[in-house]
């Protein structure tokens, strides 16, 4: 048998790379590189303004983008899939950063990595699966919202006020732009943010935002408008890894952010992943794979200065729009990336601070599925509410709070509609009477012995109405539970048949069951309930079995008239021997 290391080890080995990966790698290596150069352009951009708006700088974002859009392509789950700072990672970084700064954020990284290696070596991937659509949707609306948001200074070319509440750091920015208002920076970021919009809708594979942004910084150089903040000295390279900024005092108050932040990669990569496999023929992303790699990735973005990563579903969509084939397309992602980070630091450094709010702005409402939206709202009124809930609550508190909400209530919304299917119905005896009998005799049986058939779960959200209505049968002697049809049932529900069967014999009413399941035998038995079930020691497979042993103890306490014995037959005639009289010939 194998030792706890040995099987540790063997999961370790299913999660790393394999020969066929390299092999895809080498099959299509001109649409790959193309790809790859082109998710670079698009995501040049979007890691600048995700590293200003997490408040660690344009240079966090870019090592993020180059380091974890590495480490995700090699060891992640998705051939597709590309990697780095995201929106919704901002939203979640911003309000740590202001509580521990930016030390706290990169130990966050590492605590969050390490908690998605855990998972992934836990299986835990295939449970992401479960995330309702609502909640989907609606955290993804609430990004998009808190995203525009926080574009709002930048956008109007002001300080960004302090606080890490989205709506009220937008409120005072506001109120400075109209005590000293900066049209230039309104002009920039609108104008990126049209040009981008427009630009994908018609012509959608040609990269846009870079277009837009190049053409901002060049404007506001060759115009002079000093009005245009731009992003400022950027170092021309990526730093020694180092783990001076790890504060080991503080481990157990940033142990809850790390948690939030391991939730989110989780969940955002798999959700892109899953993304990139329906936007494709015959691929499949490995879950468990998957949150190896982003672990992997969030351990090693902050050694060089970068922020927690996940799988980026504009990026992916882009990467798989232009054609890519295999993991080569993001490793030539973070590449072309990491030379932009060496050979063009100044020129990225040019680049106003309003033109990226722009990038970000349109990011946040080309995140919104407006068709999506309304069929989720058509849908139910319980996923319409899940949806608005959980946007509400991504503006108001935070995105992982807003999770955990919009799935409790999806959960309870859910849990209300199982158990509305579960029915108690009386059914009618005269079909399943056993024998030949006549309609006097159904009748007075039918007058004493009453069938409920139970459908559906018999379980904790739907045990108590169960338990109302058996306790309300009228006045009969025996009660027949025909249970064929109980879909599941756990040890609430047991506990409520008891008590309701309990309830029944106190008033002197017998209580059989037929068609009880092995599995729910089990559960009946375990909680004392099955022993009021058997009180002559024997189940029912069916009703038929059930109404005759209901008769037979009517029989037995005198409700009902013993049957008639048939009358003896006449004793046959005993044959009488008659003399037999020979005549003898006269002499």
């Amino acid at each position: 048998m194998s030792t706890a290391p040995a099987r540790v080890w063997t999961r370790v080995r299913s999660l790393l790379p394999a020969r066929a990966d390299l092999r895809a790698m080498g099959r299509a290596p001109r649409r790959d590189l193309l790809a790859g150069l082109t998710v670079a352009i698009v995501a040049l951009p979007l890691a600048l303004g995700f590293g200003v708006s997490s408040g660690l700088g344009a240079e966090a974002g870019l090592a993020t983008a180059v380091v974890a859009g590495a480490f995700a392509a090699v060891f992640g789950g998705s051939n597709l899939q590309v990697s780095g700072p995201t929106g919704a990672m901002t939203v979640v970084l911003v309000p740590i950063v202001a509580q521990h700064g930016p030390g706290g954020v990169l130990t966050v990284g590492l605590l969050a990595g390490l908690m998605l290696v855990a998972l992934a070596l836990a299986r835990a991937g295939r449970y992401m699966r479960y995330v309702p659509a609502p909640v989907v949707e609606g955290f993804t609306l609430g990004i998009a919202c808190v995203i525009g948001l926080q574009q709002v200074p930048n956008a109007l070319g002001v300080a960004k006020p302090e606080g890490d509440k989205v709506l009220a750091v937008t409120w005072r920015a506001v109120e400075a732009f109209v005590r000293a208002p900066n049209w230039t920076a309104v002009a920039l970021a609108g104008a990126v943010a049209a040009v981008m919009l427009a630009g994908a809708r018609w012509r959608p594979a040609i990269p846009f935002s870079i277009v837009a942004v190049i053409g901002a910084t060049i404007v506001a150089r060759l115009c002079h408008l000093d009005a245009a903040r731009p992003i400022g000295d950027l170092p021309a390279g990526l730093p020694a890894p180092s783990l001076a900024f790890l504060d080991l005092g503080a481990l157990g108050s940033l142990l809850a952010p790390a948690v939030a932040v391991a939730a989110l990669a989780a969940l955002e990569s798999l959700l892109s992943a899953s993304v990139a496999d329906g936007m494709t023929v015959g691929q499949k992303h490995d879950p468990d794979r998957e949150l190896f790699g982003q672990g992997l990735a969030n351990l090693a973005a902050p050694l060089f200065g970068g922020v927690p990563a996940t799988g980026a579903i504009a990026r992916t969509a882009v990467n798989v729009r232009t054609g890519a084939r295999s993991r080569l397309a993001a490793l030539v992602h973070a590449a072309v990336l990491a030379v932009i980070v060496f050979a063009a630091a100044p020129l990225v450094s040019r680049i106003p601070l309003a033109a990226l709010a722009g990038v970000l702005i349109a990011t946040a409402i080309r995140m919104v599925e407006v068709g999506s939206l309304r069929a989720m709202a058509r849908a139910t009124r319980s996923d319409a509410f899940v949806l608005v809930l959980t946007a509400a609550a991504t503006l108001a508190l935070d995105l992982v709070y807003a999770v955990i909400t919009g799935l409790a209530v999806a959960g309870a919304l859910a849990l209300r509609a199982v158990a509305k299917q579960a029915r108690l119905d009386q059914v009618p005896l005269k079909g399943d009477l056993p024998g030949d009998h006549s309609a006097e005799e159904h009748a007075l049986l039918a007058e004493h012995i009453v069938a409920y058939r139970i459908d559906g779960p018999l379980f904790f959200a739907a045990a108590h109405r169960f338990l109302l209505e058996l306790s309300e049968v009228a006045d009969v002697r025996v009660v027949i539970l025909r249970m064929s049809r109980v879909s599941t049932m756990d040890a609430t529900g047991a506990l409520v048949l008891k008590d309701a069967v309990a309830k029944l014999k106190r008033r002197g009413i017998t209580v059989l069951a037929s068609g009880i399941r092995p599995g729910q035998r089990h559960v009946l038995q375990s909680t004392g309930a099955l022993g009021l079930l058997r009180p002559t020691d024997c189940d029912y497979a069916t009703t038929p079995e059930a109404i005759a042993a209901a008769r037979a103890h009517l029989h037995h306490t005198g409700v009902l008239p013993l049957p008639a014995q048939p009358a003896p037959p006449p004793p046959a005639p005993v044959p009488v021997p008659v003399p037999v009289i020979s005549e003898e010939p006269s002499r």
